[in-house]
């Protein structure tokens, strides 16, 4: 893969990632650079993640333009998604599995045998939730993990990574409560990254890059709500 020269390019530690007002709005904003907690605490907060297939080439961070975020107040669960939260059949925790989550989310979609949640990904994630950054919404059916997600927590912002399910409505629900509680703790917003249909149907909106990175300057002013969380069956 080659890269515009404009691209820069991470050869230490100590390169900081560029601040991506002009960056692309469809590229990479930078190449190269390590997975070290540090820098991706500044990637978050800078409106930049690392997203690339393969352990052995670079790393690859983004900035897309537009930015698909879902704003709280704006979920829209389906009248079927609300019954079956309703019914039960589920029951939420939140950072019991951590590791299991990255593990059930870095698995091949159907028809892909390729995934972007390397291990040297999944293990800089596990490292953000020993700090109390990263967390991990876990869904259960009995004592069997059949769905969940995982993100950032940095201010009063939710840096979602990846979601999965082994059984139909499993991810939505563990989402829907997810929402529940940042909203009851002053959240602002969900970052989803890069819209998709299904994102769209849940209330998920394309933000314009700068009108998020500014966002995100107001952001570093906000308090970040540590670990581990715990969920409340008083939010259902």
């Amino acid at each position: 893969m080659t890269f515009s020269a404009a691209v820069p390019v991470l050869t230490s530690p100590n390169t900081r990632l560029p601040d991506p007002w002009n960056s692309p709005a469809d590229g990479p904003v930078a190449v190269g650079g390590d997975l070290s907690s540090d820098r991706l605490i500044e990637a978050y907060e800078k409106g930049i993640f690392p997203w690339f297939s393969d352990d052995d080439g670079p790393v690859l961070w983004w900035s897309p333009d537009p930015r698909a975020i879902l704003l709280l107040e704006d979920f829209k669960p389906s009248k079927s998604l609300r019954k079956v939260i309703r019914k039960g059949y589920f029951h939420l925790t939140f950072d019991q599995a951590f590791s299991e989550v990255v593990s059930a989310c870095a698995e091949p979609r159907p028809n892909s045998t390729e995934t972007w949640i390397t291990p040297n990904m999944q293990r800089a994630y596990i490292a953000l939730h020993e700090l109390e950054l990263g967390h991990s919404v876990e869904c259960w059916r009995g004592e069997e993990l059949v769905g969940g997600l995982y993100g950032i927590s940095l201010g009063s912002m939710f840096f979602g990574e990846s979601m999965f399910s082994k059984v139909s409505n499993a991810s939505k629900v563990a989402l829907a409560g997810l929402v529940d509680h940042l909203s009851r703790w002053s959240f602002t917003l969900l970052d989803c990254q890069i819209m998709n249909p299904h994102l769209r149907s849940l209330g998920a909106i394309d933000m314009p890059r700068n009108q998020f990175l500014s966002l995100l300057l107001e952001n570093r002013r906000r308090t970040t709500r540590m670990g581990p969380w715990e969920y409340s069956i008083e939010h259902n």
